[in-house]
């Protein structure tokens, strides 16, 4: 079964004065991971489309060509996939390639078939993609966390130490404009990107997972001077636009797969907000 949402976009003011409940239905996905479906969200911020495919009997292949106006859903797109559950094997135009957990893919533009699959049924695979508009085909790269050298940043004195490993990221493979990675909080942090920051040309969305019940993450949004909030459990999803600040805190470690898109693929390409400055 595969099932598209599609989010709208919304000014900064929009949500000056949106209840939690508004907030969370339009910028919170609840449900990303679904045994045997394919749950995707399309959202109008710069067009990515992102979500969970969680193969469980029968393999899963993700059919969008009436909603997307092409004739094949990579037609006019670029893909970036990483497994956050068991074994898995992903099909590409007719090869397979197994994806342990934490093995990640990009799939270039014009590629016709990807299927996704899991070794085992009881322990499923559980591929988190994100797909953007694209205007060249560059290769297919399968990129594992072993092969990745992360970048240890932050602190366990601000509670931020933490591990970001760059999968689609022009130091490890080409893209048009989409890049992704996970990070991964140390045990006794809970801070993420703190000092926080925005990025008018780039949009991010997150999956934060890895979390105990009935732990939470506390995602941080909105503009600098007026920040909002959205409680987030395990293996939810969260869209951050251009002008908010994304941060977070838990109430225990976790980590999360930021995939961003936009006018820019420059990592480091992102204006800092002063502590002071947060209101």
């Amino acid at each position: 079964m595969q099932k598209m949402t599609t989010r709208y976009t919304h000014s900064p003011e929009d949500i000056q004065n949106y209840a939690t409940t508004d907030l969370r239905r339009e910028f919170l996905v609840e449900k990303v991971f679904v045994p045997g479906e394919i749950n995707l969200t399309y959202t109008h911020n710069d067009r990515m489309i992102f979500g969970g495919v969680t193969p469980s009997n029968e393999p899963l292949e993700i059919i969008l060509s009436t909603e997307l106006g092409v004739e094949y859903f990579l037609e006019r797109r670029e893909l970036g996939v990483i497994n956050i559950g068991g074994a898995g094997l992903i099909e590409i135009d007719g090869q397979t390639t197994e994806m342990k957990k934490q093995d990640g893919y990009y799939i270039g533009k014009e590629t016709q078939h990807v299927i996704f699959g899991s070794v085992d049924a009881n322990d499923p695979a559980k591929f988190y993609i994100s797909s953007t508009p694209a205007h060249h085909k560059y290769p297919n790269v399968k990129i594992s966390i072993d092969e990745i050298n992360p970048m240890n940043t932050g602190e366990a004195l601000t509670l931020n130490e933490r591990n970001i490993y760059q999968y689609i990221h022009p130091n490890v493979c080409d893209s048009c404009q989409l890049q992704m990675g996970y990070t991964i909080l140390e045990p006794g942090s809970a801070w993420n990107t703190m000092p926080c920051h925005t990025h008018e040309r780039r949009m991010e969305a997150y999956v934060y997972f890895d979390m105990a019940e009935p732990n939470k993450v506390f995602h941080m949004m909105g503009q600098p001077d007026a920040t909002k909030h959205l409680v987030v459990a395990n293996e939810q999803a969260v869209i951050s636009p251009s002008w908010s600040i994304h941060t977070g805190v838990g109430t225990s470690n976790y980590s999360f797969i930021w995939a961003m898109c936009g006018e820019n693929i420059t990592y480091t390409d992102m204006d800092m907000v002063a502590m002071d400055d947060l209101k």
